[in-house]
């Protein structure tokens, strides 16, 4: 057996080390008790058992170990004896409070929602590369981050989201609800009279809310749609919506332009450029701002639903095999 001081040597071990979001609800302290609790909540439900940012962390180590790649995650121990080795930080800010390790470190992808949340960050010698996916943070980092902001994504695994134009169809229109501010009015300004117009034409709907479905029905339900509406106020990379363009259903998607997350009132006096799919051609289908061209984007839609190919953008532009290089480039780049 290959030991570990040799992999490092060899430089075949990526060292990364997550945190998911944790916080209290209660009580001071509950988080604690929800780690030991949620495993046995999750067998009570159908609901999102992992989220976005688990999803973004379990794709990246899988891309990693496909390129054969060994992956240790959170083995300090390992870090500790190899200071001058790179390692990999992502997850969430209460991963850095207190970060002792010398090592020099690769951050990203998530931590930070503004770069101003941290203006100093880079400045710390340890800290080598900021990595962002979505090109519209990459616009909003690189000002703060410099030559240390670079740009990686997630890529999808088209094993695991296969090809579903084969599969009969019985939804024209799966409509994804991922409307995560003011849902109550966007609710009556923009998903109801969406669902009045498809209505309107004979087009028959599904609606599914986020973090209310696990993977298991999203894919079921894929495959019975033609095609999906996606209602997003933005997506640093927005897997939902690719995982439906890897089983070859074309989506037709809210881009109102801005990010709209209540935080940016904080740092700007305008609002700040942002895209809900960060990642989309022509190859995957349409978008349009607010309901008014809703009608108009529809009508070009229908019109080009046969020729839409979301899949070939997938597997040209989102692969596995491309994120892996990405990340560990980035990561071996660190290597003093």
């Amino acid at each position: 057996m290959v030991s570990r001081t040799q992999l490092i040597a060899d430089r075949r071990v990526i060292l990364l080390f997550y945190q998911p979001f944790e916080r209290d609800s209660l009580f001071r302290y509950d988080r604690y008790i929800k780690r030991v609790v949620r495993p046995l909540y999750n067998l009570t439900h159908r609901r999102q058992k992992q989220s976005g940012f688990d999803v973004w962390f379990d794709l990246l180590k899988r891309a990693l170990a496909k390129a054969d790649w060994i992956v240790r995650v959170n083995d300090r121990a390992l870090a500790r004896k190899n200071p001058e080795y790179p390692v990999g930080l992502v997850g969430f800010p209460p991963l850095l409070d207190g970060w002792d390790l010398p090592n020099p470190a690769i951050l990203g992808p998530s931590l930070f929602d503004h770069p101003l949340l941290a203006p100093d960050l880079m400045k710390d010698a340890r800290f080598h590369k900021y990595l962002v996916s979505a090109p519209w943070m990459y616009d909003l980092f690189q000002p703060v981050y410099g030559d240390a902001c670079v740009r990686w994504y997630a890529g999808i695994d088209t094993d695991e989201w296969p090809d579903a134009s084969g599969c009969p169809k019985d939804i024209d229109f799966l409509i994804y609800d991922k409307i995560r501010w003011d849902h109550d009015e966007l609710a009556i300004e923009l998903l109801q009279p969406i669902r009045k117009i498809l209505q309107g034409r004979g087009l028959l709907t599904h609606t599914i809310r986020y973090k209310f479905h696990d993977h298991s029905t999203y894919r079921r339900l894929l495959q019975r749609s033609r095609a999906m509406i996606f209602l997003c106020e933005h997506e640093t990379q927005g897997l939902a919506y690719q995982e439906a363009l890897a089983s070859n259903v074309p989506v037709l998607a809210w881009d109102n332009g801005y990010w709209l997350d209540p935080l940016w009132k904080r740092f700007s006096a305008n609002k700040i450029p942002a895209s809900s799919v960060p990642f989309f051609s022509g190859e995957c289908g349409e978008t349009f701002r607010d309901i008014s061209g809703f009608e108009a984007a529809l009508f070009v839609f229908m019109n080009r639903l046969s020729s839409f190919k979301p899949r070939m953008y997938v597997i040209g532009k989102l692969s596995m095999r491309e994120s892996a290089k990405k990340y560990s480039d980035q990561y071996f780049s660190a290597l003093t």
